[in-house]
């Protein structure tokens, strides 16, 4: 299947709006994200004992995450590969320290400045800030 082009040849549209982060703890997880990161807790939804659904959402993003109880089979901590797009390195690093997050940064690359840190289960996030254009 082609999907780099819809019939009218145009690029074919894509959104991506949820990213599963693999988690031990989803009190934990919701602690975190929702209360140290300060990020938007738009669903906890206990189903069943099984089944547990949260969604999470950074502040700006079009992107959530969600995590939970019998939603995923990775491991634990091994989302290591999410990038997400800030404005400013130096005040992510110092609104994540001032949190109590043990973030590290600020690397400066010809390609932007990163910062990074790791949830409870150790799922590694990089922020990068873009170079001008």
């Amino acid at each position: 299947m082609d999907t780099t082009a819809n019939e009218g040849g145009a690029a074919l549209e894509v959104r991506i709006e949820l990213v599963f982060v693999p988690v031990a703890d989803v009190d934990r997880s919701v602690a975190f994200y929702g209360e140290t990161l300060g990020w938007s807790v738009d669903h906890d939804q206990r189903v069943s004992d099984a089944l547990r659904f949260v969604q999470v959402t950074p502040p700006g993003s079009a992107c959530s995450i969600a995590f939970g109880t019998g939603i995923s089979d990775d491991e634990p901590g091994s989302m290591r590969n999410v990038q997400a797009v800030i404005p400013d390195a130096d005040a992510a690093l110092a609104d994540l320290r001032a949190r109590g997050v043990d973030a590290e940064g600020v690397d400066e690359l010809a390609w932007g400045r990163f910062v990074s840190f790791v949830d409870p289960d150790g799922n590694r996030w990089v922020l990068q800030q873009l170079p001008q254009r």
